[in-house]
């Protein structure tokens, strides 16, 4: 057999990944005692990706900033994705709000009195402006890196990436450096994700064997209506700004996929963050762009979580037979606004806003046990969405930019 007969019967690792999730559920199901025993191997995957994404996070940014000419262009450029990011976030909100206010998934159900004692920590998390931006600034690079506190990453790096620029000369050996580095974790990468199919299989079967596909008949309704928010939304907004960037929909998604369904399987963005950064730098976005706007947008653009906490917040209202008026529910989604800004560092995340929203607004914070059975099936799908956005929101001010992708992914604009 030939060299190129062997390319051709090589199984692409997307195939490997569907493989394992199929396998993973069926275990899960047949198997749950042996599903349980061996979820650890996702915890092994994860970990994995999670020693690369501070070193790939800094040394992206560094590199990205260093070529991205001026620092009034990076100024540019940091204004054009937070725009984007809150338009997209104010989307989801609006969104979320229209799907649980008609589909009601909250009736019919009763919030329970009692509370899992393993959430208290969490639930008793306040979150506040002061908070937000005293959590901006890390005292320790280190811990920063070692807590895998994006934030606090991005933002080290960026001010890291301008004295690096406004040292001149004397900075050009610590950035070929990191241009270095940058090389290596993503050759790092590629090692990692060879163990992405068995992560991926290992977090399925112990999804199923912990929560049993049982979990998702009393609540179907409310994952449902999360689900079809969500698609929604990226039918209505992403796809769109996709079209806005003139970006070839078929070859865009089609090579994503990979990243897309690791983030679904896993319900970790971070898990889908180095593949997606290549995936965008080889669709053409050019490194100064996808260094930092993709890493940006993983603290500040959390499209899928933003729209999951309007669903949520609002259907507990409703199963604990409280009304809320629009006001209280606009009023509402603007905290929502800012809480969920700079969070996704935060263990348990979208539980702390979650809890802080409810506590604010005199809702029951006993409701957070009734999604708690099926949060994990929710997390998949919202975890993915915040990936597509964050990939979305990097093409979009990649265009905005004046840049322009390869061929193959790039729309040809018609002349009249």
């Amino acid at each position: 057999m030939s060299s190129a007969q062997k390319r051709q019967l090589k199984i692409p690792l997307t195939a490997w990944i569907f493989i394992f999730l199929f396998a993973g559920l069926f275990l899960g199901v047949i198997f749950p005692d042996f599903a349980h025993q061996i979820k650890s191997l996702r915890t092994l995957f994860l970990n994995g990706i999670k020693c690369i994404i501070a070193p790939l996070i800094f040394s992206s940014i560094v590199c990205g900033l260093n070529s991205s000419g001026t620092l009034k262009g990076l100024g540019r450029l940091g204004f054009r994705a937070i725009l984007w990011f809150e338009i997209a976030s104010g989307l989801a909100l609006v969104l979320g709000l229209l799907f649980v206010n008609t589909l009601r998934p909250g009736d019919g159900l009763t919030v329970g009195t009692q509370i899992d004692p393993s959430l208290a920590a969490a639930t008793h998390s306040p979150l506040s402006l002061s908070g937000f931006v005293d959590h901006l600034m890390p005292s320790n690079f280190v811990e920063a890196a070692a807590k895998g506190d994006v934030l606090q990453i991005v933002v080290f790096s960026v001010l890291f990436g301008i004295a690096v620029a406004m040292a001149g000369d004397k900075g050009k050996p610590v950035l070929q450096v990191c241009e270095s580095l940058n090389s290596i974790m993503f050759k790092f990468t590629e090692i990692i994700m060879r163990l992405a199919p068995i992560g991926v299989g290992a977090a399925m079967a112990g999804s199923v064997a912990e929560h049993g596909l049982q979990v998702l008949l009393p609540m179907a309704k409310l994952v449902g209506t999360l689900y079809l928010a969500l698609l929604s939304f990226a039918v209505l907004v992403l796809i769109p700004g996709l079209i806005w960037a003139r970006v070839r929909l078929r070859p865009f998604f089609a090579e994503l996929r990979p990243s897309l369904l690791l983030a679904f399987a896993t319900t970790s963005s971070e898990s889908a963050y180095p593949g997606a950064l290549k995936s965008l730098e080889k669709m053409g976005v050019p490194n100064r762009v996808a260094s930092f706007v993709l890493p940006l947008g993983y603290s500040f653009n959390l499209d899928g979580s933003t729209l999951y906490l309007a669903v949520a917040s609002v259907f507990i209202a409703q199963a604990a037979h409280i009304e809320l008026s629009l006001q209280t529910q606009l009023a509402m989604m603007a905290t929502l606004m800012l809480t969920t800004k700079g969070v996704a560092a935060v263990p348990r995340a979208s539980l702390v806003v979650l809890s802080a929203t409810l506590t604010a607004f005199g809702l029951p914070l006993e409701g957070v046990v009734l999604i708690m059975g099926v949060d994990e099936f929710m997390d998949m799908a919202r975890t993915t969405i915040n990936l597509l956005g964050n990939c979305v929101a990097t093409a979009v001010v990649s265009h905005w930019e004046g840049e322009k992708l390869e061929p193959s992914f790039q729309k040809v604009a018609t002349s009249r």
